[in-house]
């Protein structure tokens, strides 16, 4: 669910498209994580593919980006979250928090494999430096915003493994205003998170945007 600046109308095509193709392959590992832990919801509703068809919601890929593209200058959206139930995964209060890191791992995994393109091969294109960049920003983006520690945000899951079974009515209460959170973490606290952003991606590549 990152949210960037655009410089030109070409750019904004190709984060969109790179855009919806992170988010579902993001959407996937979840997917898959949970079927190894024993959880088929998602392979038996056909969501185990990267087709982007079967992900792509319309008001969070179509609508709200347009919207954001046009009015506020900037790209956000989101896809169909990937289905599982928690209570077919194997055992463990780290099952959960497993499928939930799944998705930004996918997602580290791509930055980090197209930045080593961008560090080490030579002799390429400043359209393709272009694209890989796009591709290792947008990433690193999903990666970062999907790790805080907001529900329904995967970074949630992950603190609610380290809770005790007795602060249950504390993970309900988050829960249930996840939402507002996040819009208060996108609207007043997301750019101070974006140098980490900028870090990370001179770190991963070697280039300061």
């Amino acid at each position: 669910m990152p949210c960037l600046r655009y410089t030109s109308t070409m750019e904004f095509v190709f984060q969109i498209a790179i855009l919806i193709m992170s988010v579902v392959i993001h959407e996937v590992s979840h997917g898959y994580a949970a079927r190894m832990l024993g959880d088929h919801t998602a392979e038996y509703q056909g969501r185990l593919t990267l087709n982007p068809l079967k992900h792509l919601d319309f008001v969070g890929s179509f609508l709200v980006p347009a919207m954001a593209y046009f009015f506020g200058g900037f790209l956000f959206g989101w896809a169909k979250p990937v289905p599982y139930n928690p209570y077919n995964l194997k055992p463990g209060r780290w099952s959960e928090a497993t499928v939930a890191a799944a998705g930004p791992v996918s997602n580290i995994s791509i930055a980090v494999l197209f930045g080593f393109v961008l560090r080490f091969a030579s002799n390429i294109s400043p359209a393709f430096i272009e694209i890989v960049s796009i591709i290792v920003l947008i990433n690193i983006v999903l990666a970062v915003f999907n790790l805080m520690p907001i529900p329904p945000l995967d970074g949630s899951k992950l603190l609610f493994a380290l809770f005790p079974n007795k602060l249950f009515e504390l993970r309900s209460f988050f829960e249930r205003y996840g939402m507002m959170l996040v819009i208060f973490f996108i609207l007043f606290l997301w750019q101070s998170i974006f140098p980490l952003i900028l870090w990370l991606f001179q770190l991963i590549t070697g280039v300061a945007i």
